[in-house]
């Protein structure tokens, strides 16, 4: 072997050598940190949640409720009626006197002040004679009903007392209330008494059936029981009232729903200063903005917002809002649909002068709008109408058979509209059946402009066709109600 040779196999095995020795500093490297993000885990994963429970468990209350309820006529359900058991069973039913009887419940709350306000749900206490407040020292209290909120499933109590340990409300939308972070449950699951649970946040910004549903979804057990008992972060702070359970067999299966403290809290207030609710209210009808709007509406490139459909008298009107436009931002806040404004609404206080913007005709106009309360005003601008709309003169557009309003078809379907187009009949193949149109609704603007006959509709079309759109925008109301539905151009 030359000399050459020689140094360059020397050359490679020193290669060699510093290529083993940095694969193995990169692998030390990489154990390391990985030992570091399992020694980080295991720090960030409680080891017990003893200290927390020993903490809060002080400020936790069982509540138990006592009714009073008319006796029954029957057994309903208990033995067939005409059973020659009959009237054992409505014997065994029967209170003393007049045949009412008393019923008992059970549920959970939390102290939130040292002089003696207790926060539940209002399932939990609602209709009830008698509260009785169970401390977790064994100490029982008598609670008056201060005020409550249907709409979020809230109850105040107070018990007389001013030495009382409490907790304070967390921030739901904050640190420690972040999908997966740890949280804990408490409150009197079956009437088995102080209990203790724990999981984590399974979901955010969940909503069942109300207007201001804004839940957090735990696997933390939660069961009968515990309605109206706290569900804490690991800071001790409440961040949200356990309300609910999703379950086939009425027990625990891991989907639990707290109502957040976001909501919570400005309820919470507003029943303690006034004994009810004053949340603000805008004045608007409104709906989500579809995709297939989206091509129909100047100025948007995207699904978003709420777009208005009715503007009585109140304040938005007085700020200029208009049918047809497209709240973007509210109070500094961009509107994503309208689940989301009509909880920031009537999380505002009534009176308060608030920013607006909203896209009309593809331009943004900045409105400012004085909030009233929602209470008092929205059953005055929005009466309850049980009318039926329908109509009669025909024309066939889009899969629909249009008819101007007649005074026979008025007086036929009870309407209180004198222009548009009332929808006779539907094509069940059309894009409008499957958007849900019906006979008898009635067409009153298209693309923001006011139809009277067919041939403004058609006119409107044709607009849309020429300006190279998709869809057009109709204004259709139903019993009162208006919604806007965007319907797809039939190609020539």
């Amino acid at each position: 072997m030359t000399a050459k040779a020689i140094a360059i196999q020397q050359e490679q095995g020193h290669a060699r050598r510093v290529m083993m020795a940095l694969f193995a500093a990169m692998t030390l490297a990489l154990a390391l940190v990985l030992a570091q993000a399992t020694a980080s885990d295991a720090q960030a994963r409680p080891a017990t949640f003893a200290d927390l429970a020993e903490q809060i468990s002080p400020s936790v209350v069982n509540i138990t409720t006592s009714t009073t309820i008319a006796g029954r006529t029957g057994p309903q359900g208990i033995v067939p009626e005409g059973s020659p058991f009959e009237d054992f069973f409505n014997d065994l039913d029967r209170g003393p006197g007049d045949g009412a009887r008393r019923s008992s419940a059970l549920g959970s709350g939390f102290v939130i002040s040292n002089d003696g306000f207790i926060v539940t749900n209002n399932h939990v206490i609602e209709g009830a004679d008698e509260i009785l407040i169970e401390f977790f020292s064994g100490e029982e209290l008598p609670a008056e009903l201060i005020g409550t909120d249907p709409n979020t499933d809230i109850a105040v109590l107070k018990v007389e007392s001013d030495d009382l340990p409490f907790v304070e409300f967390g921030d739901s939308n904050g640190p420690g209330s972040r999908v997966g972070d740890w949280v804990m449950a408490m409150g009197n699951p079956l009437g088995q008494g102080f209990s203790v649970s724990a999981g984590i946040v399974s979901a955010r910004n969940r909503a069942l059936s109300g207007t201001y549903d804004d839940y957090i979804q735990t696997d933390a057990a939660i069961n009968r029981g515990n309605s109206g008992g706290p569900l804490f972060n690991m800071d001790g702070k409440v961040i949200g009232v356990n309300t609910a359970i999703l379950s086939p067999n009425g027990g625990s299966i891991g989907i639990g729903f707290a109502m957040s403290s976001a909501v919570v809290t400005n309820v919470v207030d507003q029943l303690i200063e006034f004994g009810e609710t004053r949340r603000g209210w805008l004045g608007v009808r409104i709906q989500d903005v579809t995709p297939d709007m989206v091509d129909a509406i100047d100025g948007l490139d995207v699904a978003r917002g709420a777009l208005v459909t009715d503007v009585p008298a109140g304040p938005a009107e007085d700020a200029g809002m208009l049918s047809g436009d497209v709240i973007t931002l509210f109070d500094g806040i961009e509107i994503e649909d309208t689940r989301e404004l009509v909880r920031i609404v009537g999380n505002s206080p009534v009176g308060k002068e608030v920013p607006v913007e909203v896209l009309r005709e593809g331009d943004t106009e900045a409105l400012t709008v004085i909030l009233g309360r929602r209470e008092t005003s929205e059953a005055v601008a929005f009466p309850a109408s049980t009318e039926q709309e329908e109509s009669g003169s025909e024309a066939e557009i889009l899969g629909l058979t249009l008819s101007e309003i007649t005074d026979e078809l008025t007086e036929q379907f009870g309407l209180d509209l004198e222009e548009g187009l009332v929808i006779t009949g539907i094509n069940p193949d059309s894009e409008a059946a499957s958007k849900g149109l019906l006979e008898g609704d009635v067409i009153t603007e298209a693309n923001r402009n006011a139809i009277t006959n067919a041939g403004d509709l058609e006119a409107q079309i044709e607009a849309a066709t020429e300006a190279g759109r998709k869809s057009i925008l109709l204004l259709v109301r139903r019993g009162g109600d208006p919604r806007f539905v965007a319907l797809v151009l039939e190609e020539e």
